[in-house]
């Protein structure tokens, strides 16, 4: 009849995830399922809000990238009142942005990752963490605290709070940037850099030793999506959203008005998850599988553009091709983005107009439909607004980064455990594995939210001892 292997929690990411793994009477494994056991309800409990309440109430969304959600939903809101925002104010977001970018890149490779790369896949699951790290590497601990620490700060210092900041509001940002702060940042980013290089440096010098992760870690074909410039310029803050397919000669879409998501993207649903599994819809569901965040912003992207970050994704390039397929080397991307996310930042700062105090425009609703994309530390972010002409939010639809990948993290988990999980004999560092694939993406599940109906919501009640008490489905099974 066959067994299933249930990893109840996958660590080291952020929000609530498990997997389940089917094998046969054999100890083969048939098939896997990634589950998103949590569900959030933004879509829905924000009507009737006025639409400048949209970037407060979204970015609490998350903690770890409010950012992105406060700028995804204002330039929503700067459609809403169809106003070019200044240009300073324009380049003050890109510049939180960025600070964002680091501090959770940081985060995803020196606190959530760098167990499983530098103790090991199969090390003991006790010492596999942070601590670990610091036991064993204490110098690379200090430096993504330091890193993260860099971006929180930077944050903070434009913004006034490293979390949820209401700096950035409809129409631009509340208040200049300020001398001594831009001064404080400057001061120390070749301290940043410095991190970056070696970081970079150890992760290269230890691929060798990943040959059958790299072979099977999302290792397949897909299309990529990720914002560019008119030139293919990396872009986080704004830009085109840009489809590559390699497999088909290069790009194959190009988004240049917001509000034309809808044509490219469709939401399917999976049964076993609450995440949303998005897909490209010209291809239909499922075969318009494609992936976002750091790996596919830099196959999908030119150039960076800027000094640094383009020599690292020159020899990245040279190392692993034009289109870097597996997703072992969403790390590799993540750490060449935080390079080119503190270069980025230098050169604001020195932008002659980034001290103007002229950061906002006003106006009032102007149109009725507005939509915002931002490139999330883990790929692209879509909020979608509907307002009725009093400016009373009558309608939301939210395109979170983690969800795009949805469809390629379920296959990855699938690959990797027909790969690694033999039923025979059932070893930890099998199901590490398993759920390394999952950090490779960085996920940010607590930011998933899902269409609503069309997957049921299961609520299980369990009492001190394990034994299942109660349960209440929304389909009544």
């Amino acid at each position: 009849m066959g067994k299933k292997i249930v990893i109840p929690h996958i660590t080291r990411i952020e929000g609530h995830g498990k997997v389940s793994i089917h094998l046969n009477d054999a100890g083969e494994v048939t098939s896997t399922q990634f589950h998103v056991t949590q569900v959030r309800g933004f879509e829905k409990f924000v009507e009737g809000r006025p639409y400048y309440e949209m970037p407060s109430i979204t970015a609490r969304i998350c903690g770890i990238c409010p950012i992105s959600h406060l700028l995804a939903s204002v330039k929503a809101c700067d459609a809403i009142m169809a106003v070019r925002i200044p240009k300073t104010a324009e380049m003050l977001r890109e510049l939180l942005h960025c600070a964002q970018i680091v501090q959770s890149h940081a985060l995803s490779f020196f606190h959530l990752s760098s167990p499983d790369l530098l103790l090991g896949m199969d090390s003991d699951p006790r010492k596999r963490n942070i601590v670990g790290i610091l036991e064993k590497h204490p110098d690379l601990a200090r430096d993504g605290i330091a890193l993260r620490k860099f971006g929180q700060l930077a944050i903070e210092r434009m913004a006034g709070e490293r979390v949820h900041p209401s700096w950035t509001v409809p129409g631009g940002v509340n208040a200049p940037l300020t001398s001594d702060s831009r001064d404080a940042i400057l001061s120390e980013i070749n301290i940043a850099k410095s991190i970056i290089r070696r970081a970079i440096k150890l992760f290269v010098s230890i691929i060798d030793r990943f040959e059958a992760e790299i072979e099977s870690f999302g290792n397949e074909p897909t299309m990529y999506a990720g914002l560019v410039s008119a030139s293919g310029d990396l872009r986080l803050y704004d830009g085109i959203l840009r489809f590559r397919d390699p497999a088909a000669g290069g790009t194959i879409a190009d988004v240049e008005d917001p509000l034309d998501y809808a044509n490219y993207i469709g939401e399917g649903v999976l049964p076993h998850s609450y995440l949303k599994a998005p897909y490209f819809k010209p291809r239909g569901f499922p075969e318009g599988n494609y992936r976002v965040g750091p790996l596919a912003r830099l196959n999908v992207a030119e150039r960076c553009g800027t000094p640094e970050a383009d020599e690292e994704l020159a020899e990245y390039r040279q190392r692993l091709g034009r289109d870097v397929q597996s997703s072992f080397f969403y790390h590799y991307a993540r750490l060449i983005e935080a390079m080119y996310g503190v270069e980025r930042m230098e050169q604001l700062l020195n932008h002659p107009k980034i001290l103007d105090t002229h950061v906002r425009a006003r106006a009032d609703v102007n149109a009725l439909e507005g939509a915002g994309i931002a490139e999330a530390p883990r790929g692209v972010l879509i909020h979608h607004y509907k307002v009725n002409e009093s400016g009373a939010m009558t309608w939301a639809n939210l395109i979170i980064a983690t969800g795009h990948n949805n469809l390629a993290m379920n296959r990855a988990v699938d690959q990797v455990a027909k790969r690694f999980v033999k039923g025979e004999r059932i070893e930890e560092g099998m199901l590490n594995r398993v759920q390394a694939v999952v950090r490779a993406f960085d996920p940010c599940l607590s930011c998933s939210t899902h269409a609503l109906g069309q997957t049921p919501l299961v609520i299980e009640l369990y009492g001190p001892d394990g034994e299942a008490l109660d349960r209440v489905s929304t389909d009544c099974d």
